[in-house]
């Protein structure tokens, strides 16, 4: 079973959220919009819902968090005490205050890369992975919005492009896929 795809270029970030606008709002659902850059208040105008990447972000830093006290605790405290600057490890809350440089960089480190792993592999951007990009030129300096005719079944395909018609693209693909 194939599905035709459309896809809609624009060279203007400005002109592609207006044509967007006209689109939704004729009950057109646009499943994707490929840009060279972010384009600011584009998700809440085709329907992106927010990411919980920001959850996944707290979780790997309290992961990093937790490595690295039990780590401490157990280097400094329990295999190999040291006693510096007069300060001796019976305790690892005796020295807290030594460990919490420590404690802050492992947390972000850990939260760091955890985001950026997640978003790779979510985005499915990882190297090795086929690139899903219509248009090699959205990566330089055009916009393309992707409208398959399944999720706007309501619609024939000329009703839609009477409305495409009206939002000031530079140019037009249609594609089967399967």
């Amino acid at each position: 079973m194939s599905d035709k795809v459309i896809y809609v270029m624009f060279d203007d970030d400005e002109v592609l959220k207006d044509g967007a606008k006209k689109l939704v709002s004729k009950g057109i659902k646009i499943n994707e919009v490929f840009s060279p850059f972010p384009i600011h208040g584009i998700d809440p105008i085709i329907g992106v819902k927010q990411t919980r990447l920001g959850i996944m972000a707290f979780l790997y830093g309290l992961t990093g968090l937790t490595l690295a006290t039990i780590g401490m605790r157990y280097f400094m405290v329990v295999d190999w005490p040291m006693n510096i600057g007069g300060k001796p490890n019976f305790s690892y809350l005796q020295n807290i205050l030594a460990f919490i440089p420590i404690s802050f960089e492992f947390t972000v480190l850990c939260a760091a890369h955890g985001m950026a792993i997640t978003y790779l592999l979510l985005n499915k951007t990882l190297p090795g992975m086929p690139a899903q990009n219509p248009d090699p030129r959205t990566t330089d300096d055009k916009f393309v919005m992707e409208i398959r005719l399944s999720e706007n079944s309501s619609m024939t395909e000329a009703d839609l492009d009477a409305v495409i018609k009206e939002t000031g693209f530079i140019e037009i693909d249609k594609k089967d896929i399967k």
